[in-house]
């Protein structure tokens, strides 16, 4: 393979020589136009007439000829500079890439992290946390998924701007990895993941589901990750996974992170997961919902929504409660800020054999605002009575 090289500026010279030469050349040709075109005849014999003809037509073919030389000249360097701009582009491309590269790999020796870049995924079956981003510019990877019995990896947080990566599944028995934390200045954080289901035998745990990322200055909170699914264990009440708090809101601006649900109980014995919390706004923004109770035996208590933002935003609605032999008491609303409404209470959940969940309360409202509603009790042989 052959390979040429270029220099930008040796193609740029050339052009402004070549368009020197045009120039010099037009001028000639206007130059000579007249007196080649306007010849008089010598004599008045018919010889010297002819050869006036003559002359004249070889001026004129001389000056079509020469016009036809002038487009093709003209278009000649046009072509040469547009090659010269695309190998100054190409020249000027490979030098940012360059200078990224270099100020990657030092920033990499001094901070253990680029500058500009998302950062790796962690592998799956390995619970590997995500590598961070960029701290410029740059999300963060997201965790791998852990193996039986392993948790899963935290997302990567981000830099000054970017998203956090999100947390692994748990693996069997495992807690899901939390979301990784959104930029400093601008990004949201990343969602948990969800735990993992129960391993047959005695260990039947679900496991827990992983926080949400927490947002800087302006993003949202990340979502909190479900809780596993429990399996039924001989002598062993086992319980559903807990649902992983809703990541907090930007500081400035954001909402707050969702929790993440409950995981269902088994059939017999032990009892669904309590959903998770919804995560605090800022500034500005609403609280995030609380996540729902999981089924089960007993069902899990739903959780609570998460408060409005300081200045203006309303609560999160709280998580209705688990369905059970004696159902789940419902999340409570969030309060809302200065100017907000509250969030209403979660439903409580409803019991088969037991009594129905309790309702959750409303939250508070602002000073500019209305309050929640209280949630609904579930019903069932008992009650508790309506959240207010």
């Amino acid at each position: 393979m052959s390979y040429v090289s270029i220099a930008p500026q040796a193609l740029e010279y050339a052009a402004t020589d070549l368009a020197a030469i045009g120039s010099v050349f037009s001028e000639a040709s206007a130059d000579a136009a007249i007196p080649t075109t306007g010849l008089l005849p010598a004599g008045a014999d018919e010889v010297s007439a002819a050869l006036t003809v003559l002359l004249t037509r070889q001026s004129l073919t001389w000056q079509a000829l020469s016009r036809d030389y002038e487009w093709l000249h003209q278009k000649f360097v046009g072509l040469l500079n547009g090659s010269t701009e695309k190998y100054w582009v190409t020249e000027i491309d490979n030098a940012a890439h360059d200078a990224i590269y270099t100020a990657n790999a030092e920033s990499e020796w001094l901070l253990g992290r680029p500058m500009i870049g998302n950062g790796a995924n962690g592998l799956n079956d390995t619970g590997q946390n995500g590598g961070a981003g960029g701290w410029l510019w740059g999300n963060g990877g997201n965790g791998g998924s852990g193996a039986s019995g392993q948790n899963g990896g935290n997302g990567g947080a981000a830099g000054l701007f970017g998203q956090g990566g999100n947390g692994g599944a748990g693996g069997t028995g495992g807690t899901g990895g939390n979301g990784g934390n959104g930029g400093l200045l601008f990004g949201n954080g990343g969602s948990g993941g969800n735990g993992g289901t129960g391993a047959v035998g005695f260990f039947g745990h679900g496991g827990n589901g992983g926080n949400g990322g927490t947002a800087g200055l302006i993003g949202n909170g990340g979502d909190g990750g479900n809780g596993g699914t429990a399996v039924h264990g001989p002598h062993v009440p086992n319980l559903g996974g807990q649902g992983g708090q809703g990541g907090q809101g930007g500081l400035v601006i954001g909402h707050g992170g969702n929790g993440g649900n409950g995981g269902t109980g088994p059939v017999a014995g032990g009892g669904g997961g309590n959903g998770g919390n919804g995560g605090a706004a800022g500034l500005i923004g609403n609280g995030g919902h609380g996540g729902a109770g999981g089924t089960g035996p007993v069902g899990g208590g739903g959780g609570d929504g998460g408060e409005g933002g300081i200045l203006i935003g309303n609560g999160g609605v709280g998580g209705n409660g688990g369905n059970g032999g004696a159902g789940g008491n419902g999340g409570n609303g969030g309060a809302a800020g200065l100017i907000g409404n509250g969030g209403n209470g979660g439903a409580g959940g409803v019991g088969r054999s037991g009594g129905g969940g309790r309702g959750g309360n409303g939250g508070e409202a602002g000073l500019l605002g209305d309050g929640g509603n209280g949630g609904a009790d579930g019903t069932g042989t008992q009650s508790s009575g309506n959240g207010w």
